[in-house]
């Protein structure tokens, strides 16, 4: 089972001074030789990653032989916000392996953001496996199959080739593969410790060549895609030089950089509004970024009439 022991509080929601709510997690920064040099909470801990293993998800399938533009390899690590761009990116996949949105295998959705799926609404569109923020991913898998003549219908089952490469690449970064499970969009969702996460990011940042470094610099180069407009994602990697992110569901966020540190978060109780606040507080503790992106990162504020009347905030971080 999932262990993530008896976590501390990390972030308070505080309303007009007083303590309303509060977040526990685990936060964890290793070093480049992956050694831990800071910590809260039991790191060890068994996570399910969720799309923050995605990169790790499109490492595996360019080490199947998969070979596509940078702004394609960005989409496959994405947890998109079902921008045009977003959905023209995984036609373009698709569309190159001769495939189309019919193939996908990811549970039909509504966009992730509310500005898109309010306008995806507006024009009576239903949910659709294009929409669902995870479509880069699985145009991937599907493009790895036709690449090496698997079978498309079963991508999804963890027997295929394509979920056994990626078994076999997170073990290549030595981490153990703990547990798995089926995540929203259908596809097999792996647990991992959180530090083994941490440490996974740090190598793929600090990659100089190969498929890692492939990856790596498709996300550097395309943040609007692995996250979109306004994600606090994105902002990350384009306010830290270098710095290659990913977001996950049930309050998880992992980070890597060019010198091979790696940062890892996992909200205990899933809620994703301590998030990008708890990484804040990690960079201002790093000395990453500038105070513009650790502001935009830590601002959430908490309202009354709509006037803001508190925040949550990271604690002893």
């Amino acid at each position: 089972m999932v262990n993530v022991g008896d976590p501390p509080v990390v972030a308070q929601v505080v309303r007009n001074g007083f303590v309303e709510s509060t977040h526990r997690g685990i936060v964890v920064v290793t070093r480049s030789d992956g050694s831990v040099s800071y910590s809260r909470g039991d790191y060890d801990s068994h996570v399910l990653p969720r799309s923050s293993l995605k990169p790790i998800q499109a490492l595996a399938m360019v080490r199947c032989g998969l070979q596509v533009p940078p702004d394609q390899l960005a989409i496959a690590c994405a947890s998109h916000s079902g921008e045009p761009m977003h959905l023209q990116a995984v036609l373009d996949l698709l569309h190159g392996a001769g495939l189309t949105e019919a193939d996908l295998r990811n549970t039909p959705d509504l966009p992730l953001i509310d500005a898109q799926r309010n306008q995806w609404i507006a024009e009576g569109r239903p949910p659709s496996s294009l929409a669902q923020n995870c479509s880069g991913k699985h145009a991937a898998m599907l493009a790895t199959a036709v690449l090496n003549d698997w079978s498309r219908d079963t991508y999804l089952n963890r027997g295929h080739p394509c979920q056994q490469a990626v078994i076999e690449t997170t073990r290549g970064f030595g981490q153990r593969v703990f547990w798995t499970s089926i995540d929203g969009c259908g596809a097999p969702a792996y647990a991992i410790s959180l530090v083994g996460l941490a440490r996974i990011f740090g190598e793929l940042a600090k990659a100089t060549d190969g498929a890692e470094k492939e990856v790596a610099d498709a996300m550097r180069s395309h943040p609007e895609l692995v996250g979109g407009t306004g994600r606090d994602v994105t902002d990350l990697m384009r306010g830290v030089p270098g710095m290659i992110a990913k977001d996950g569901a049930e309050g998880v966020y992992a980070a890597g950089l060019p010198d091979g540190r790696g940062i890892a978060i996992k909200i205990t109780d899933g809620g994703v509004r301590a998030r990008p606040v708890v990484m804040g507080a990690v960079l201002r503790r790093m000395w990453l970024g500038d105070e513009k992106l650790r502001r935009r990162l830590m601002d959430m504020p908490i309202y009354g009439r709509g006037v803001p009347v508190g925040a949550v905030i990271p604690v002893d971080i």
